[in-house]
């Protein structure tokens, strides 16, 4: 490929496009949920502080809770002032406040979507919208399928004159029958083109820069391959537990809560192939093929690779906190795992004999995504004796809650005797006073208004990635784990340690490297 046209791309497939014709209705289903306040909400406000929302605009929620107009956007007006990064300008809100509106009715009665597509007509004739429509589905899963039959029909997502395309938050499914079961019927009303299967980690900051940093750097990209790479470490851990989400979170565990979407997307856009072009599909053609070429695993080989743990009560930040089991609407006998490590292989020829480990938990020591990549230690010949040794070359992507760079190397330390140390350059793009860095839900709603799939999941990403993890699920099913075995506020079950003790490696973390 030429690598000079994919660089001038970057900024073409990263950047916003002020001039596409964003004109539509948002319609939210889940209007009263914690999604719609906490994020959806506050990243429009967001968007309308940049001046990136589209004059010709306009938001319906639905829910099933008695409200009106003036009641929901008092209540949205609090939730941005809690959750949006720019603090309330009442002039700015004044602006997106008159087109909020709020419709109630039960997801699963035709009258009510009757009376929506009438309400949605004379909203087109207000704001100029063109019968353009985008269906965010922030509901329980049970209902994905319900809605979009609904919406089909009442004549909702034609798609003729006019576009309708449908987002669809995780899960999408439990497994892999389910998951082609649900994406036959929504694909069947709003088409693949239409259907926008929402990652929220994919529209982080320094997510979406780690293409730039290997493609856009001949410093990185020539040694992005398992000549030079000892192995890669993929982490996402939380503090907080459960909590609210405990009763969703029984259903889904770590494993497809974070496995099966957010920590694969990590490892895909880590390791895919230069696209031949930054266009979407091109992309996504290499995102599938890091899927398809992931290490498929045999029973065996899950209980040698992967660990799963739930966390008993333990301290975090000097408070003592419940276990898991001790959680509302939590089984006290549950098998749900709440952490999940493991070690992989990508059998293609830039990764062959590299590993990857990829762990990602609830209530562990710090709230911390990041990809650290450890590159092979050189001959000790040169340094041997003198030195002792040098520690390896070590590059981070920190894409939570710091935003940045680390990037560790050998150098002489200062003075008359031969030390080598461990030297580190640390770039963080969101520590400078007066950065602000657009949250994840508002580059992916303006995506969807400007038609642009890039950052959202293909169905064969979806397919192949529940693949991936029905083979692990399958092995669980055979064997009951011993819960709880690891305390809150440490770093998973000793086992976790052990996976990599048996490869003469250990977990690695920012933040203690630079210590």
């Amino acid at each position: 490929m030429n690598r000079n046209n994919l660089t001038k791309d970057i900024d073409n497939v990263f950047n916003f496009n002020p001039g596409a014709d964003l004109s539509c209705i948002m319609v939210i289903f889940g209007g009263t949920g914690d999604l719609t306040h906490r994020k959806l909400m506050p990243a429009l406000y967001n968007l309308q502080c940049e001046k990136k929302l589209p004059y010709h605009f306009a938001v319906v929620s639905v829910g099933r809770r008695d409200k009106n107009n003036k009641e929901y956007r008092y209540e949205v007006h609090d939730s941005i002032r809690s959750f949006a990064r720019f603090k309330i300008n009442e002039q700015t809100w004044g602006q997106l406040r008159q087109r909020i509106y709020y419709e109630k009715f039960n997801f699963a009665e035709d009258d009510g979507y009757t009376r929506l597509d009438t309400f949605l007509k004379k909203l087109d004739d207000q704001y100029q919208t063109g019968g353009n429509r985008i269906y965010y589905l922030a509901v329980a899963p049970e209902y994905f399928d319900v809605i979009v039959e609904k919406l089909h029909r009442h004549g909702m997502a034609r798609n003729t004159g006019s576009w309708q395309r449908v987002v669809i938050e995780k899960p999408f499914g439990r497994d892999l029958p389910s998951a082609r079961i649900l994406n036959e019927k929504i694909t069947a009303v709003f088409t693949e083109s239409n259907t926008y299967r929402i990652d929220h980690y994919l529209g982080k900051e320094m997510l979406q820069n780690i293409m730039v940093i290997r493609f856009a750097n001949m410093l990185f990209e020539p040694v992005w391959n398992n000549q030079f790479i000892d192995n890669i470490q993929i982490l996402s851990c939380e503090k907080v537990g459960a909590g609210s989400r405990a009763g969703y979170y029984e259903q889904a565990g770590a494993l497809r809560d974070m496995m099966q979407n957010h920590m694969l997307q990590l490892l895909t856009l880590t390791t895919i192939e230069p696209p031949a072009s930054l266009d979407t599909e091109s992309i996504r053609d290499e995102k599938v093929k890091v899927l398809r070429s992931l290490e498929q695993f045999s029973p065996e080989q899950v209980f040698k690779n992967v660990v799963r743990g739930q966390y008993g009560p333990g301290v975090i930040d000097d408070e003592e906190v419940s276990g898991y089991r001790q959680e509302d609407r939590v089984s006290p006998t549950s098998d749900t795992e709440t952490f999940i490590a493991l070690k992989v292989h990508i059998d293609n020829f830039r990764w062959a004999g590299v590993p990857f480990y990829i762990r990602t938990g609830k209530r562990m020591p710090v709230k911390s995504t990041e990809i650290i990549i450890q590159f092979k230690p050189l001959p000790n010949i040169l340094f041997a004796r003198e030195y002792g040794g040098l520690d390896p070359n070590l590059l981070v992507i920190k894409i939570q809650p710091k935003e940045g760079i680390f990037l560790q190397f050998n150098a002489k330390k200062p003075g008359t005797e031969n030390i080598i140390v461990p030297v580190q350059m640390d770039f963080c793009q969101n520590c400078r006073p007066g950065t602000n860095s657009p949250e994840a839900y508002e580059r992916l709603l303006y995506d969807v208004m400007r038609g642009d799939s890039t950052l959202f999941a293909r169905w064969d990403e979806v397919e192949y990635s529940w693949k991936f993890v029905d083979h692990i699920a399958a092995a669980w099913k055979e064997r009951k784990p011993n819960f709880p075995n690891y305390a809150a506020g440490s770093w998973g079950p000793a086992e976790a340690a052990e996976l990599l003790a048996k490869d003469n490696r250990e977990w690695l973390h920012a933040g203690d490297i630079s210590a």
